[in-house]
Protein backbone atom coordinates (compact mmCIF):
# COMPACT_ATOMS: atom_id res chain seq x y z
CA UNK A 1 0.00 0.00 0.00
CA UNK A 2 1.48 3.15 -1.02
CA UNK A 3 0.55 6.96 0.61
CA UNK A 4 1.23 9.75 -1.14
CA UNK A 5 0.98 13.29 0.29
CA UNK A 6 -0.95 16.09 -1.37
CA UNK A 7 -1.06 19.67 -1.35
CA UNK A 8 -3.18 19.48 1.47
CA UNK A 9 -1.93 18.56 4.30
CA UNK A 10 -3.58 15.00 5.81
CA UNK A 11 -5.14 14.51 2.14
CA UNK A 12 -3.49 11.39 1.27
CA UNK A 13 -3.59 9.19 -2.19
CA UNK A 14 -4.24 5.91 -1.04
CA UNK A 15 -2.82 3.29 -3.96
CA UNK A 16 -3.47 -0.59 -3.01
CA UNK A 17 -0.99 -2.93 -4.06
CA UNK A 18 -2.82 -5.38 -6.62
CA UNK A 19 -2.11 -8.45 -6.93
CA UNK A 20 -3.24 -10.26 -10.31
CA UNK A 21 -2.96 -13.38 -12.28
CA UNK A 22 -5.25 -15.53 -15.17
CA UNK A 23 -8.14 -15.54 -12.76
CA UNK A 24 -8.14 -12.44 -11.93
CA UNK A 25 -6.97 -9.71 -9.44
CA UNK A 26 -6.84 -9.51 -5.40
CA UNK A 27 -5.87 -6.49 -3.06
CA UNK A 28 -6.10 -4.85 0.40
CA UNK A 29 -8.26 -1.60 0.27
CA UNK A 30 -7.59 -1.11 4.31
CA UNK A 31 -5.25 -2.48 6.48
CA UNK A 32 -5.46 -0.77 9.98
CA UNK A 33 -1.71 -1.74 10.91
CA UNK A 34 -0.56 -0.36 7.53
CA UNK A 35 -2.37 2.84 7.85
CA UNK A 36 -1.03 2.71 11.57
CA UNK A 37 2.61 2.72 10.17
CA UNK A 38 1.70 5.62 8.52
CA UNK A 39 1.01 7.54 11.90
CA UNK A 40 -3.33 7.13 11.10
CA UNK A 41 -4.89 6.14 13.82
CA UNK A 42 -8.70 5.64 12.76
CA UNK A 43 -11.71 3.22 13.46
CA UNK A 44 -13.89 3.62 10.62
CA UNK A 45 -17.62 2.81 12.02
CA UNK A 46 -19.52 3.32 8.96
CA UNK A 47 -18.99 2.98 4.97
CA UNK A 48 -21.30 3.79 2.58
CA UNK A 49 -21.81 3.73 -1.24
CA UNK A 50 -23.18 5.98 -3.44
CA UNK A 51 -24.47 5.10 -7.10
CA UNK A 52 -24.98 7.70 -9.56
CA UNK A 53 -27.10 6.88 -12.98
CA UNK A 54 -25.79 10.23 -15.99
CA UNK A 55 -22.27 11.26 -16.67
CA UNK A 56 -21.77 14.94 -15.23
CA UNK A 57 -23.22 13.85 -11.77
CA UNK A 58 -21.65 16.08 -9.01
CA UNK A 59 -22.24 15.31 -5.36
CA UNK A 60 -20.88 17.93 -3.10
CA UNK A 61 -19.30 19.70 -1.36
CA UNK A 62 -19.84 17.76 1.56
CA UNK A 63 -18.65 17.73 5.39
CA UNK A 64 -19.57 16.84 8.79
CA UNK A 65 -19.04 19.76 11.72
CA UNK A 66 -17.72 18.74 15.02
CA UNK A 67 -18.36 17.13 17.33
CA UNK A 68 -19.38 14.86 14.95
CA UNK A 69 -16.55 15.38 11.84
CA UNK A 70 -15.80 12.71 9.43
CA UNK A 71 -12.40 11.17 8.24
CA UNK A 72 -13.25 9.81 4.46
CA UNK A 73 -11.79 6.71 2.86
CA UNK A 74 -13.16 7.16 -0.53
CA UNK A 75 -12.79 4.87 -3.65
CA UNK A 76 -14.85 4.39 -7.24
CA UNK A 77 -15.57 0.73 -7.93
CA UNK A 78 -17.92 1.07 -10.59
CA UNK A 79 -16.91 3.57 -13.51
CA UNK A 80 -14.55 7.13 -13.11
CA UNK A 81 -14.98 10.22 -10.84
CA UNK A 82 -13.30 13.55 -10.22
CA UNK A 83 -12.89 13.22 -6.32
CA UNK A 84 -12.13 16.71 -4.40
CA UNK A 85 -10.97 17.38 -1.07
CA UNK A 86 -11.72 21.47 0.19
CA UNK A 87 -9.59 22.59 2.98
CA UNK A 88 -12.29 24.61 5.11
CA UNK A 89 -9.83 24.22 8.40
CA UNK A 90 -10.01 28.78 9.67
CA UNK A 91 -6.59 29.24 10.27
CA UNK A 92 -4.99 27.08 8.01
CA UNK A 93 -2.18 27.92 5.12
CA UNK A 94 -4.04 26.17 2.45
CA UNK A 95 -7.74 27.35 3.85
CA UNK A 96 -9.60 27.67 0.73
CA UNK A 97 -7.36 25.41 -1.38
CA UNK A 98 -8.79 22.08 -3.30
CA UNK A 99 -7.11 18.39 -3.82
CA UNK A 100 -8.69 16.69 -7.37
CA UNK A 101 -7.76 12.95 -8.90
CA UNK A 102 -9.26 11.12 -11.15
CA UNK A 103 -10.67 7.66 -9.07
CA UNK A 104 -11.70 5.10 -11.36
CA UNK A 105 -12.54 1.18 -11.51
CA UNK A 106 -9.22 0.47 -12.96
CA UNK A 107 -6.68 2.38 -11.83
CA UNK A 108 -7.90 1.72 -7.88
CA UNK A 109 -7.00 4.75 -6.30
CA UNK A 110 -8.42 5.82 -2.92
CA UNK A 111 -8.64 9.93 -1.68
CA UNK A 112 -7.85 9.67 2.45
CA UNK A 113 -10.06 13.14 3.40
CA UNK A 114 -9.59 13.87 7.02
CA UNK A 115 -12.00 15.99 9.31
CA UNK A 116 -12.12 19.56 8.15
CA UNK A 117 -12.17 19.22 4.85
CA UNK A 118 -15.18 19.13 2.07
CA UNK A 119 -15.84 16.16 0.02
CA UNK A 120 -17.21 16.09 -3.82
CA UNK A 121 -17.13 14.40 -6.57
CA UNK A 122 -18.36 14.55 -10.26
CA UNK A 123 -18.97 11.25 -12.46
CA UNK A 124 -16.91 10.64 -15.62
CA UNK A 125 -18.89 7.75 -16.70
CA UNK A 126 -22.70 6.88 -16.66
CA UNK A 127 -23.20 4.02 -14.10
CA UNK A 128 -21.11 5.42 -11.56
CA UNK A 129 -20.35 3.09 -7.65
CA UNK A 130 -18.78 5.19 -4.73
CA UNK A 131 -17.50 3.72 -1.89
CA UNK A 132 -16.68 5.61 1.36
CA UNK A 133 -15.37 4.27 5.03
CA UNK A 134 -16.06 6.86 7.75
CA UNK A 135 -14.79 7.06 11.39
CA UNK A 136 -17.70 8.60 12.71
CA UNK A 137 -21.40 7.74 12.12
CA UNK A 138 -23.92 10.15 10.10
CA UNK A 139 -25.46 13.07 12.28
CA UNK A 140 -27.91 14.78 10.39
CA UNK A 141 -27.56 17.86 12.96
CA UNK A 142 -23.98 18.35 12.14
CA UNK A 143 -24.11 17.88 7.95
CA UNK A 144 -23.31 20.70 6.24
CA UNK A 145 -22.09 22.20 2.63
CA UNK A 146 -20.42 23.80 0.05
CA UNK A 147 -21.53 25.76 -3.38
CA UNK A 148 -19.70 23.20 -5.57
CA UNK A 149 -19.00 25.84 -7.86
CA UNK A 150 -17.70 28.73 -5.57
CA UNK A 151 -15.55 31.12 -6.96
CA UNK A 152 -13.61 31.66 -4.06
CA UNK A 153 -12.37 27.57 -4.09
CA UNK A 154 -12.62 28.07 -8.01
CA UNK A 155 -12.63 23.91 -8.08
CA UNK A 156 -11.81 23.41 -11.82
CA UNK A 157 -14.12 20.27 -12.66
CA UNK A 158 -13.41 18.32 -15.71
CA UNK A 159 -16.26 18.74 -17.32
CA UNK A 160 -17.72 21.86 -18.38
CA UNK A 161 -21.51 21.76 -18.09
CA UNK A 162 -23.89 22.17 -15.80
CA UNK A 163 -23.79 19.07 -13.43
CA UNK A 164 -26.73 17.16 -12.25
CA UNK A 165 -27.08 18.37 -8.80
CA UNK A 166 -29.60 17.67 -5.81
CA UNK A 167 -31.80 20.45 -4.66
CA UNK A 168 -29.33 20.62 -1.07
CA UNK A 169 -26.38 20.96 -3.43
CA UNK A 170 -28.37 23.44 -5.60
CA UNK A 171 -29.06 25.63 -3.00
CA UNK A 172 -25.50 24.94 -0.75
CA UNK A 173 -24.08 28.17 0.57
CA UNK A 174 -20.82 29.85 -0.18
CA UNK A 175 -17.36 29.13 1.72
CA UNK A 176 -17.54 32.43 3.64
CA UNK A 177 -21.44 31.93 4.35
CA UNK A 178 -21.02 28.53 5.09
CA UNK A 179 -21.78 27.09 9.08
CA UNK A 180 -18.71 24.91 10.38
CA UNK A 181 -16.60 25.24 12.99
CA UNK A 182 -13.38 23.54 11.75
CA UNK A 183 -9.94 25.73 12.76
CA UNK A 184 -6.48 24.65 12.37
Amino acid sequence: MKFTQTNLEGVLVVEPAVFGDHRGWFMETYSEAKFQQQGLKLQFVQDNQSFSAAKGTLRGLHFQTDPKAQTKLVRCTQGAIFDVAVDIRRGSPTYGQWFGIELTAENKKQLLIPKGFAHGFMTLTEDVEVQYKCDELYAPECDGGILWNDPEIGVEWPMDIQPVLSAKDEQAPLLKDSKHNFVY
